[in-house]
């Protein structure tokens, strides 16, 4: 490994092409015709702000890292000191294995081992596919425990548009509820959006300042829920999130290395501290498998 994210894995698909790094199976950049639509960051650095980073098996935080099993109390690494939680999962900072790859497609994999707060065992799988505007993404997560295992997942892409003014960017997000949230983002509530988190007919980026889950989402007539970045001069990119992802993090960044303003866009099956709301929380059989599917569109 010559790179703290690991290998990277170049696709292309006529002027569509990404970088995948394998530490956290992170989606590190895609363009389209020459455009960051996922910006980049340096070589020499690990993956900035969870960046791309697939999040299993939960996304987000759990408080203090505690969850109850049935009638056992389970304690997982607290991951966040700055909050003392358990944040974004137990892949983020793995390797993954190249499972298969093409020049346009390529599947990683990785396994969820019985650990300390998490005695499960658990396959997964991601395969990123060009499209001619973008990238499809699935995920596959299969329970190989003797029982039944709770399961969540989420992603954390970061989006723009490259070439144009981060802060003019125009975010439109189609839901109707947000989580309240206390000093260590952890949801004490749920609450119709208002002034300062509705996104539904878009905000600047420049105007927001965001680290907010979402609920009840809008679906469009296929199913998906479309989150989209808009330019002033009508250049769009759309994340759609397919059945399963029911909730999504919006999150704005400053601090992205070589950027000055990005956006996270981060479907979710399920909000923080699901493993103690039980929210959006799945539990798979023995030798069951559960598939998701998202992606992101660039249009011009």
């Amino acid at each position: 490994m010559t790179s703290p994210t690991g290998i990277q894995i170049h696709l292309r698909r006529g002027e569509v092409t990404a970088q995948i790094a394998q530490v956290g199976a992170s989606l590190r950049h895609l363009t389209v015709g020459g455009v960051d639509v996922v910006p980049p960051y340096p070589a020499d650095v690990p993956t900035p702000g969870a960046s791309g980073v697939v999040l299993a098996p939960w996304p987000n935080r759990i408080r203090d890292g505690v969850w109850h099993d049935g009638d056992q109390t389970r304690q997982l690494a607290i991951t966040e000191p700055k909050f003392h939680n358990a944040s974004h999962g137990l892949l983020r900072f793995t390797t993954y294995e190249i499972a298969s790859q093409v020049e346009d497609a390529v599947t990683l994999a990785a396994t969820i081992v019985p650990q300390t707060g998490y005695p499960y065992l658990v396959e997964t799988t991601v395969r990123y596919a060009l499209t001619d505007a973008g990238i499809d993404v699935t995920h596959i997560l299969t329970n190989r425990s003797t029982t039944s295992a709770p399961v969540a997942l989420g992603i954390h892409p970061y989006l723009t548009i490259g070439d144009a003014d981060p802060r003019m960017l125009v975010l439109r997000l189609p839901a109707e509820t947000y989580f309240e949230t206390d000093e260590r983002m952890l949801p004490i509530g749920e609450s119709p959006v208002s002034a300062g988190t509705d996104l539904r007919e878009g905000r600047r980026l420049g105007e927001v300042q965001l680290d907010t889950g979402y609920a009840n989402l809008h679906r469009d007539a296929d199913g998906f829920v479309r989150t989209t970045l808009t330019a002033p001069d009508g250049r769009r990119v759309t994340l759609q999130q397919g059945a399963g992802f029911n909730y999504v993090q919006a999150y704005t960044s400053t601090s992205y290395p070589g950027h000055e303003l990005v956006v996270a866009v981060e479907p979710m099956t399920a909000p923080a501290d699901a493993f103690n709301s039980g929210r959006g929380l799945r539990h798979l059989g023995r030798d069951e498998s559960w598939s998701l599917e998202w992606g992101i569109r660039y249009t011009r």
